[in-house]
C-alpha cells in the first residue's frame, strides 16, 4: 500500500468510523506527521500559489520555469519541482500554438558570438491596429547578449529610416561588426551597402528560403509576436508604440533568459563587461 492510499484509509477511518488520528495512524502503519504533512501543506503552498498565479496572469506566454526563475528573484526559495507541481495543480498550462510540420533540412551552424555588439541580426515584422492599419516593426538582436537594441515601429520602414536607425544606434551603443539580413529591399539597397561600407560593417545575406540562417532574430519573432503583439490591441500607431517599447525594455531588462543562465539581457551585458575589464575570458553559454 502507497503512502497516499495510507492517509486515503486514515482520512476514511476518521470520517466513517470516527477513530483519533492517533488510532487511525497506528492501525494503518502511518505516522502521524507523514499524514499531517499534507493538512498543512495547501497552507504553506498559498503564498506561493498566489504569487505564481499573479505572474502567470502577468505573463501569460511564461512557462513554469520562467516563473520558477521570476520567483527565485524576488526571493522566494522554493524547489522547481515544488513549482511544477504547483503550477499544474493550478492549471497554468500555456496552450502550444499549432505549427505546421516542414520537411527536414540540414542546418549550417555558424560560431557563436562571444562579445557585445559581435554579429546582430536584423529583420522586419508586420502587424496591425484595431482599425486595420497595418504597421512594421525593425527588429534586432544581439546574438551574444541577446539585447534588443530597438524595435522601430512604423506604417513605412524603408531603406533610409533603417540607415537612421542604425545611426541613432551608432551613438547610443555603438555597431555591430557584421549584420545577418535577409534578401529584402531595405537590405539590398545600395544605400545600405555604401553606409556599411563607410562604417566597417559587414553585410551577411541568408540563402533565400533560409530563414534559420538567421535563426536568433526568428527565435526573437516567436516570442515577440507570442507575448507582445498577439496580447495586445493597439488603438492607434502611438499605442503601437509605446506598448512595444515598454515590452522590449522589460525583455531586456526584466525577463529571464533561459539560454543565459536564468539571466536578462542587460544583466549578461554586464557580466560580459566585467569580464572584459578584468581580463577574464568570456563565460560560455548555451545556444
Amino acid at each position: 500500500m502507497t503512502t497516499t492510499q495510507r492517509r486515503q484509509v486514515v482520512t476514511h477511518l476518521r470520517a466513517a468510523h470516527g477513530f483519533s488520528a492517533r488510532r487511525a495512524c497506528r492501525l494503518v502503519g502511518l505516522t502521524r506527521s507523514r499524514w499531517q504533512a499534507v493538512l498543512e501543506r495547501p497552507q504553506r503552498d498559498a503564498p506561493i500559489v498566489a504569487r505564481l498565479i499573479a505572474l502567470a496572469t502577468e505573463r501569460p506566454r511564461f512557462g513554469y520555469e520562467r516563473l520558477y526563475l521570476l520567483l527565485r528573484r524576488e526571493g522566494l526559495v522554493v524547489n522547481h519541482k515544488r513549482v511544477h507541481r504547483l503550477y499544474k495543480a493550478a492549471q497554468l498550462h500555456v496552450r502550444p500554438e499549432r505549427r505546421r510540420k516542414r520537411a527536414a533540412e540540414p542546418r549550417v551552424v555558424m560560431p557563436p558570438a562571444t562579445r557585445r555588439n559581435e554579429r546582430w541580426g536584423m529583420d522586419f515584422i508586420h502587424d496591425e491596429c484595431v482599425s486595420g492599419r497595418r504597421f512594421r516593426c525593425l527588429t534586432m538582436v544581439d546574438e551574444c547578449t541577446r539585447e534588443r537594441p530597438t524595435i522601430m515601429v512604423d506604417t513605412s520602414l524603408r531603406a533610409g529610416r533603417v540607415i537612421e536607425t542604425l545611426d541613432h544606434l551608432a551613438a547610443a551603443r555603438g555597431l555591430p561588426r557584421s549584420l545577418i539580413v535577409d534578401h529584402g529591399p531595405e537590405f539590398v539597397s545600395l544605400a545600405l551597402d555604401l553606409w556599411a561600407y563607410r562604417h566597417g560593417v559587414h553585410l551577411h545575406f541568408i540563402q533565400p528560403g533560409k530563414p534559420t540562417q538567421n535563426a536568433y532574430i526568428e527565435s526573437f519573432h516567436s516570442r515577440f509576436r507570442d507575448e507582445c503583439l498577439s496580447a495586445h490591441w493597439f488603438e492607434s500607431l502611438l499605442d503601437a508604440r509605446f506598448l512595444i517599447e515598454r515590452w522590449r525594455q522589460d525583455y531586456n531588462d526584466a525577463r529571464p533568459h533561459t539560454s543565459l543562465g536564468g539571466l536578462t539581457p542587460t544583466e549578461r551585458a554586464k557580466q560580459l563587461h566585467d569580464e572584459e575589464q578584468h581580463g577574464a575570458s568570456p563565460t560560455r553559454l548555451s545556444a
